[in-house]
């Protein structure tokens, strides 16, 4: 099993790099699973709901 860990993800530009790049390293690196660190994913302030 192949694994993609990414470390955090922090605001808006980290969820940007994250829906723009994730695709495409998933397919080069054939990655089965994809764990990421999300708890900074709104700007360092936890995760919400909507960014679930």
């Amino acid at each position: 099993m192949r694994v993609l860990a990414l470390g955090d993800i922090v605001g808006k530009p980290g969820r940007i790099a994250v829906r723009q790049l994730v695709p495409h390293l998933r397919k080069e690196l054939n990655a089965d699973l994809v764990i990421a660190n999300g708890e900074n994913a709104a700007g360092g302030f936890g995760l919400t709901p909507q960014l679930a």
